[in-house]
């Protein structure tokens, strides 16, 4: 039987309970809200005509949808050739970067392997000091690297963190595996491309998202290594039209006499053009990514 001092303790937690859920809803509601609200501006901004944009009327709906912005961006010779630059750059540097990272982590994550603390403590050193800007330039220049599209996916070649991450999860692969491959007359090279690899789909999936989203939102290597306009990846063309938003750089991207009328969404738009196709690579490898930045993080 149930007391009434019993029944009203069991009240009094349920609305407690209650309320918290109400509570975190709402504040879940509005982080959301703040997340996502400037992606949707930018979005709606970009499809309104530009009349509606200047007066302020564009603020939770398309105003006069209207795809001149867009017609204009996407028959841009810069804009289209920078769009294929980046997907260039980022689909042979994520390569490189997977490539670097599993050979890195494979061996530090093998506990016979000599040198194994050095190296590890040797690529940590990395992930606090380094030799700055001026080195590295002189050393794409003596390489013979500048103003190449090398320079662009070989200098970012692997990210230290990244890389012990992976390691982490490599660690965490039972040892046995490794153990029966060795007897059964496999050697490294055969262990890591028919074991270790196809058991770490998810950490790669992660690691791939994380590489390719580095390079498709990477500038900097761009604005200090290449000077031929042909070779600059898209990020470059958006620094260029968001952050010095000049009347030539308008005109650069076809704004033409509609400049006034048309600038922010113009630019609005290459920002969408930007954004759109990491976007849509993001819900293939989601699953993958919260599960090995579990594991990895978690295990070993």
């Amino acid at each position: 039987m149930v007391t009434p001092r019993l029944r009203t303790a069991f009240s009094d937690r349920s609305l407690g309970s209650y309320s918290f859920d109400l509570i975190n809803m709402a504040l879940l509601l509005a982080v959301i809200f703040i997340t996502l609200y400037p992606m949707y501006y930018i979005a709606i901004v970009s499809f309104s005509d530009g009349k509606e944009v200047l007066l302020g009327r564009v603020r939770f709906w398309p105003r006069g949808i209207n795809l001149q912005s867009y017609q204009m961006v996407l028959r841009d010779d810069t804009v289209i050739r920078s769009l294929f630059n980046s997907i260039l750059y980022t689909s042979v540097g994520t390569a490189i970067n997977l490539v670097l990272s599993t050979l890195c982590a494979y061996p530090l994550s093998r506990r016979d392997f000599s040198g194994r603390k050095w190296l590890t403590l040797y690529v940590a050193i990395t992930m606090f000091f380094q030799g700055g800007l001026i080195p590295l330039y002189l050393v794409v220049l003596q390489l013979g690297l500048l103003d190449t599209m090398w320079a662009i996916v070989l200098v970012p070649g692997i990210n230290a963190f990244y890389m012990f991450i992976m390691r982490t999860y490599f660690q965490g692969q039972p040892t046995a595996l490794h153990e029966a491959a060795i007897i059964d007359g496999a050697n490294d090279i055969q262990i890591l491309a028919r074991i270790v690899v196809p058991l770490a789909k998810p950490i790669m999936a992660t690691m791939l998202l994380f590489y390719a989203v580095q390079h498709w939102n990477s500038f900097f290597h761009a604005l200090i290594f290449l000077t031929e306009k042909a070779r600059y990846p898209l990020q470059l063309i958006l620094r260029s039209v968001v952050v010095e938003s000049t009347f030539e750089q308008m005109n650069d991207i076809g704004a033409a006499t509609d400049f006034m009328v048309l600038e922010k969404t113009i630019r609005f738009s290459v920002i969408m053009v930007s954004t759109l196709p990491i976007l849509l690579v993001y819900p293939f490898l989601q699953k993958y990514f919260v599960k090995g930045v579990m594991i990895g993080a978690l295990k070993g």
